[in-house]
């Protein structure tokens, strides 16, 4: 990590809006000049980034003490009734790893799928069988990016906290994102201090001490209805009560990477990274 006195450095997802050029190299940097401490390289629409400038985002984000992680593209769907597209889902698991530890990138955060017609028993094991193979492969390739598999906002999504830590303790080398928006709009609840307190001790208790010392999480504000997420809001426009999540977070002794996903990315990263530096200094 980039500074030892920090547990949690706190970046964005993907290009922040203030960078000069619209790629991930300049990205690296203006994090750090923003006073961020990580970044998260989209690879939502594809894994478009060639092997040279990947040498160069690895070099740059070394030198100024910046760390990656990687998102797998939305088009993942473990649990496709067609044999075609879960294969394509695999591939791109695989690229986006491939490509994100050319890049540094220590973790990949992936959508692992829907439902469909299926029960959630029935969507589990098909999603273990998949991800098993992923992983089985990147471990014969010695990669060492971790996949991260993402809690998700939607009821018709495979992804509520409990099937997240269960694939965890399930599939060897999986590990979770906790998406706290996500968790908050799949049911209009986990929104106080106390359900975020909750949820991370669920955390300690299903994987271990070393998955609070070792995170990866999303945040932002969220609008949601009945049907869940709709689309992410800043902070300060949402009901997401980020004060009490920051405090749960500090109590919790939590480290890692806190991902800010609102549209205002770095601005919200920025106030969360300096809230939860206060906060630190009231202990």
């Amino acid at each position: 990590m980039s500074r030892a006195a920090d547990p949690l450095l706190f970046g964005t997802a993907g290009v922040p809006d203030t960078t000069p050029q619209t790629s991930t190299l300049a990205a690296v940097k203006r994090v750090r000049e923003l006073g961020l401490d990580c970044l998260e390289i989209e690879f939502v629409r594809g894994v478009r980034i060639m092997p040279d400038s990947a040498a160069k985002i690895r070099e740059r984000a070394a030198a100024l003490g910046v760390a990656l992680s990687a998102h797998a593209p939305y088009y993942v769907n473990l649990n496709s009734p067609e044999p075609g597209k879960r294969m394509q889902s695999q591939d791109h698991l695989l690229r986006s790893a491939r490509m994100a530890a050319a890049c540094g990138a220590r973790t990949v955060v992936f959508h692992a799928g829907y439902y469909g017609a299926d029960s959630p028993e029935k969507a589990m094991s098909a999603i273990r069988a998949e991800l098993s193979q992923v992983i089985s492969i990147l471990r014969s390739e010695r990669n060492p990016v971790r996949m991260r598999i993402e809690t998700m906002g939607k009821p018709s999504q495979f992804g509520t906290l409990d099937e997240v830590l269960t694939l965890c303790r399930e599939v060897e080398g999986l590990a979770p994102c906790l998406d706290f928006s996500h968790l908050h709009a799949r049911e209009g609840k986990a929104n106080t201090y106390l359900d975020f307190h909750r949820i991370l001790r669920k955390v300690e208790k299903r994987l271990g001490r070393p998955a609070l010392q070792d995170i990866h999480i999303h945040i932002s504000g969220i609008e949601y209805g009945l049907k869940g997420e709709i689309k992410h809001l800043n902070l300060a426009e949402s009901d997401f009560r980020y004060d009490e999540w920051t405090a749960a977070l500090r109590d919790m002794d939590v480290a890692g990477l806190v991902i800010c996903e609102s549209p205002s990315r770095e601005t919200d990263a920025v106030l969360l990274k300096n809230l939860y530096g206060a906060f630190r200094l009231k202990r």
